[in-house]
């Protein structure tokens, strides 16, 4: 089984550096969805037998362009949405940035992981609904030759793959970005998944 870890398009919060991770405010832009088609043409020559994607507006409009492409149907699963950031919903002001990122460094290199932002989600609650999902994918489909698309966020990504890929820790995780409709490819191996590529660069 092979698993892509896919972010959604750019998305209009991506453009307002908006806090956006509830309901379905902030779609696609143009260039997301232009972005959505390119990597459905990259992927073009894979199998793609099953897609999930995050209820958010910008990943499922992320996962319908793929659904297309692949003639598949998608799947909404809440374990791929992006951490739930409280009162920092809808701001985009310089200090409301410098909290979430003083509270995430928080998590990855204090391990202060009941930490949470006020009205928002802690590592340990990602954690309870991430890990069993991808644990439940490798039970399930680990022993055959199946292609599966997860189109999710990049701050749940940051703080989920370190816990899921045997060769990727925070430290890498830090130095390497995902940007829109990147993707992180991962393999099972006797029953733990690896990395094989990580934003076009593969990994040994």
């Amino acid at each position: 089984m092979k698993l892509y870890f896919v972010r959604h398009g750019e998305s209009e919060a991506n453009l307002i550096h908006e806090f956006s991770n509830r309901g379905s405010k902030h779609g696609l832009t143009p260039r997301g969805r232009e972005q959505a088609l390119a990597l459905a043409e990259r992927l073009r020559e894979v199998p793609v037998r099953k897609l999930f994607t995050s209820p958010l507006l910008r990943a499922v409009q992320t996962a319908q362009v793929l659904s297309y492409a692949f003639e598949i149907s998608y799947e909404v699963t809440d374990a791929l949405r992006e951490y739930d950031c409280g009162v920092l919903e809808g701001k985009s002001d310089e200090a409301s940035w410098a909290f979430y990122t003083e509270v995430f460094e928080d998590w990855i290199k204090a391990g202060n992981w009941e930490r949470r932002i006020e009205g928002g989600e802690s590592f340990l609650d990602m954690q309870a609904r991430f890990v069993p999902f991808v644990e439940r994918l490798v039970e399930a489909y680990g022993g055959l030759s199946i292609n599966i698309i997860l189109v999710g966020h990049g701050g749940i990504y940051r703080c989920m793959l370190p816990l899921v890929l045997d060769n990727i820790d925070f430290d890498f995780i830090a130095e390497n970005h995902l940007g829109n409709t990147d993707y992180v490819l991962a393999e099972v191996d006797q029953g733990r998944l690896r990395c094989l590529e990580w934003a076009g660069a593969p990994l040994r």
